[in-house]
């Protein structure tokens, strides 16, 4: 069964789906079978893979409303080796039809039921909000990767996101973890950036990522051509530290090779 992670953290402009897209694309280039799940109304990790969101016979929409079956709504990247549930906008009105449906929050849970398996690992791109898309990414996700760019409130806005995923092990999904908490946007020449970045390995130690995702104009660039950044532009920092953190993720969740088994 693949492991399934929710790309999530409720402030925007964090570099959210910039990750989910780029993670899946790096997973996918080291040979893993890759699913990345677009469930943010403004579709931009659709666009991001080369998808039209305009141009969407089926959606995360229709699958989270019961209209179609997660397989059928499927497409494949037409430049990269993962495939994509799009969205768009139509999401928005999604959100507001699972307020009243039942097991509105296990809607993608059991859309996953039977497809999961065919993957790796699924990437669970969330809106940058604690809503109701966002509860369906985190009860069915194994656990939470948390971008997050080393400013001022940025160690607030982490506190809030923790506690949601607490109420959420308590009630609905015990077995959520923490993937880790990856820095993003770093500039090592910002004083701030550095305060913040030690106040994250002091109080989260081991579950804050190694890997930093540098500022990087080629990776700012590649979204608008469609591309994930490996296939835009593969010797740039912002590709270079992708695939070093797709690496670092894999060490974390594929067991080593026992070499005297």
């Amino acid at each position: 069964m693949g492991r399934i992670v929710a790309v999530a953290n409720q402030k925007g402009g964090v570099g959210k789906t910039t990750t989910a897209v780029n993670l899946t694309a790096s997973l996918a280039s080291l040979g893993r079978k890759v699913l990345l799940l677009d469930i943010d109304p403004q579709g931009n990790a659709t666009m991001g893979c080369g998808v039209n969101k305009h141009e969407l016979k089926r959606s995360s929409c229709d699958v989270l409303l019961g209209e179609s079956k997660l397989h059928k709504a499927i497409v494949r990247s037409p430049n990269a080796e993962f495939d994509v549930l799009p969205a768009n906008s139509d999401l928005t009105a999604a959100e507001v039809g699972l307020m009243n449906a039942p097991l509105k929050e296990k809607r993608l849970n059991l859309a996953l039921e039977g497809v999961e398996e065919h993957y790796d690992f699924v990437i669970i791109d969330c809106p940058p909000s604690l809503n109701m898309l966002t509860l369906n990414a985190l009860v069915a996700a194994h656990s939470v990767l948390i971008p997050i760019q080393c400013e001022y409130y940025a160690l607030e806005g982490l506190s809030s996101l923790i506690n949601t995923i607490r109420q959420i092990q308590a009630s609905r999904n015990p077995a959520l973890k923490i993937e880790g908490i990856l820095r993003t946007m770093h500039d090592p020449r910002n004083r701030l950036t550095n305060d913040v970045s030690a106040q994250l390995l002091h109080y989260f130690s081991n579950k804050v990522f190694t890997t930093i995702i540098p500022r990087n104009v080629r990776l700012a660039e590649a979204p608008s051509h469609g591309l994930p950044i490996l296939l835009y532009d593969d010797k740039s920092r912002g590709a270079i530290s992708y695939l070093e953190l797709a690496r670092e993720f894999l060490r974390r969740n594929e067991a080593p090779i026992n070499a005297s088994a």
